[in-house]
């Protein structure tokens, strides 16, 4: 599970939105000087807001401003990686394929990958869409804050 710490910015009744901020361990990785991620950290941290769900936990034990560390499951990650940079490329490749088949030039075999690719894009955003309420994909709260209870032990002489 891949853990970030963040601070609760509002509270609703089933989750709360937590703002994290996006730190760079760039000063440590050795693609430096050729990642794209270390160009876009020289500009500053950017905030993320999520919604993470309570999953049956009280919202009262949680106040604004209060630090909470959230997961999100490695495959999680993985699995949404592929499907968005796999799905595009792939489009694109049979949009390009279905071009040369009906021999096309080559003007028009660009215009049928950007098709392709527009089309790869679109499915990605449906596929977002049409999960974005789905429980196993949201990042879920770490920390488990419980009331205090306090146990009274009568003292017997």
């Amino acid at each position: 599970m891949i853990l970030e710490n963040g601070r609760i910015i509002a509270i609703e009744s089933q989750g709360i939105w937590v703002e994290t901020i996006q730190r760079s361990t760039c000063g440590s990785c050795q693609a430096q000087k050729g990642c794209g991620h270390s160009l876009l950290a020289r500009f500053g941290s950017s905030a993320s807001r999520l919604w993470v769900l309570l999953d049956g936990r009280n919202s009262s034990n949680y106040c604004v401003g209060d630090e909470v560390k959230i997961g999100v499951p490695e495959d999680v990650i993985a699995r949404g990686a592929l499907f968005i940079y796999l799905t595009p490329l792939l489009t694109m490749l049979a949009a390009t394929t279905i071009a040369h088949q009906q021999a096309a030039s080559d003007g028009v075999s660009v215009f049928w990958a950007l098709g392709g690719l527009m089309l790869g894009a679109v499915i990605v955003r449906w596929h977002a869409y049409q999960t974005r309420l789905d429980s196993r994909l949201q990042p879920v709260l770490v920390d488990d804050r419980q009331p205090l209870r306090i146990l009274v032990v009568p003292l017997v002489e």
